[in-house]
């Protein structure tokens, strides 16, 4: 890459990670700039062409795993963390993702052009040292408190850069139905891998609901340094930098830190091998010399993240599979959480990931979980109550359209047709509450007139009408019952981002996505 200054009249060589693109068929151009009194740090063409080096190599790398050449596995490796076009990538996402305003325990942050270009130089392994995480606590859903460890900088881009390197090996050696933290994978892959295990009536009626106790604070680092593919004195100096909290270092002997670009990776990676392990054990394949149709055991594995699923025909099968796991985990320093490890029976139901999953009558029916419903309408009831008490109508709606947007479309895949009505039915009756609160004077039929209109439809939609251009138009709150619910297909379980042939198949799905994103745009466009 090639960076002109124009402040000293003369254009500087700064790094050498591009310039291999060269060599490898690319060509790097020179970045132009107008007359500042700093550099630029990259251009939208220079982002572009790291994006295809980097890409490239990273494919190099999976193809090098699945050949199980793994010398050339670690000189690739070399090759892209001493690249400039990684280390360009690197410092981009650090600055510009939601923690980009959050420093470490240096307060250092990366905000100006010269502080990016400089860090982009600053990315080397000689002399590397991380410095310690700023401890912070978060609250967790059941009350405790979630510990989070946040890395300087300088350490954070460090990570994003070699998790560039070891992204393409996890991909490649990753469980089939390993569904978090990884690309092109989401909850509504492992939610539709599980309704097609348990929709049938020969389907398994058993479900181990697994939960791994403080997967990210207590693996193993000796386990990590023998078994994952990267550098190894990298990763221990990341592994044992310590925490900072109260302004009192603490060093650290197990767990990788929540908070860290790489972690969720390193906990794949941990993990990865659970589904081979029980597959091995209850084959999925008809044995040969039988006429079954249907395995046996009915043994199938999801997991999302530390969270994961077993079914199996019986429960004395169940507890043969939680001995086995038991027995992996303790290897890599990690048990399983004994108030949520649990195995139930299909009709009695079970929640994963925020969905409600159980059989009714012979019949699975998959929706929102009570719980996540609750917190939703709580949620609602403290943007319209507790923060929001003398907001103007149009400020609420601008408010809780992107709430209930986002909600909606996490569960707009499962039978939420019905708990869509019923959280609409709520959040009329809390925004009834809202206008009576701002006209205690008035009566009730006029404040109902005020603040609802009638759409055709629906004569409580909480909305004002305007006129534009001539026109007459309606702003209005966001209906769920007005979301269609659609089928999800499931990403094919073989299927690598870092493998050409599966090129075609993630284009198609992306364009599937592109088309059903254009096709809600249009229905809210014609509704509003």
């Amino acid at each position: 890459m090639v960076i002109r200054c124009e402040t000293r009249y003369r254009t500087c060589r700064m790094g050498k990670g591009l310039d291999k693109s060269r060599q490898m068929g690319g060509a790097s151009k020179e970045a132009k700039c107008a007359f500042s009194t700093e550099p630029r740090a990259w251009t939208r063409e220079e982002l572009e062409q790291a994006k295809r080096w980097v890409g490239k190599l990273q494919r190099r790398i999976a193809k090098a795993q699945r050949e199980k050449k793994y010398n050339k596995v670690k000189a690739l490796q070399h090759l892209l963390v001493t690249s400039r076009a990684a280390k360009t990538l690197a410092v981009e996402r650090v600055t510009s993702n939601k923690g980009k305003r959050t420093a470490g325990v240096d307060g250092v942050t990366w905000q100006t052009n010269a502080a990016k270009a400089q860090a982009i130089g600053s990315l080397r392994r000689r002399g590397y040292k991380p410095k310690p995480l700023k401890r912070v606590y978060i609250p967790k859903k059941n009350g405790k408190k979630r510990p989070l460890g946040i890395p300087t900088m300088k350490d954070r881009a460090m990570q994003a850069l070699y998790q560039m390197a070891l992204e393409p090996i996890a991909e490649t050696t990753a469980d089939k139905n390993s569904y978090g933290f990884r690309k092109y994978r989401s909850c509504q892959d492992a939610i539709d891998a599980l309704h097609r295990w348990l929709s049938r009536k020969e389907s398994p009626e058993w479900v181990l609901e697994g939960d791994i106790k403080g997967c990210f604070d207590h693996i193993s680092h000796d386990w990590l340094v023998r078994n994952v593919r990267t550098d190894g004195e990298i990763l221990h100096k990341w592994l044992a930098s310590g925490v900072v909290y109260n302004r009192l270092l603490t060093p650290t002997t197990e767990g990788t830190p929540q908070g860290g670009i790489i972690s969720p990776t390193l906990a794949n990676v941990t993990l990865d091998g659970m589904e081979r392990l029980v597959k091995s054990r209850f084959p999925s394949s008809r044995p040969k010399g039988t006429k079954d149709k249907w395995q046996t055991k009915k043994v199938n594995f999801v997991r999302y993240a530390d969270d994961f699923i077993v079914t199996a025909a019986d429960k004395e099968t169940l507890s043969e599979v939680k001995a086995m796991l038991t027995a992996f985990l303790a290897e890599r320093g990690l048990e399983l959480s004994e108030e949520k490890t649990l195995i139930t029976h299909i009709t009695e139901g079970f929640d994963f990931l925020g969905f409600n999953i159980r059989k009714y009558n012979g019949k699975l029916i998959i929706k929102p979980s009570e719980k996540s419903q609750e917190r939703l309408v709580e949620k609602l009831h403290e943007t319209i109550f507790r923060w929001n008490k003398t907001a103007t109508q149009q400020t609420l709606i601008d408010l809780l359209n992107p709430i209930l947007r986002g909600w909606a479309n996490y569960y707009r895949y499962v039978c939420s047709k019905e708990v869509f009505s019923k959280i609409d039915h709520i959040l009329t009756n809390q925004l009834m509450r809202w206008g009576y609160r701002r006209h205690p004077r008035k009566k009730r039929y006029w404040t109902n007139r005020r603040y609802f209109i009638s759409d055709g439809r629906n004569r409580w939609t909480f909305g004002f009408k305007f006129t534009e251009d001539g026109k007459e138009k309606t702003y209005s709150l966001l209906r769920l019952a007005d979301i269609p619910i659609v089928r999800y297909i499931k990403v094919k379980a073989d299927a690598n981002p870092f493998d050409p042939a599966w090129d075609e198949y993630f284009a198609k799905r992306a364009e599937r996505s592109n088309c059903q994103r254009k096709a809600k745009g249009a229905r809210d466009a014609q509704a509003a």
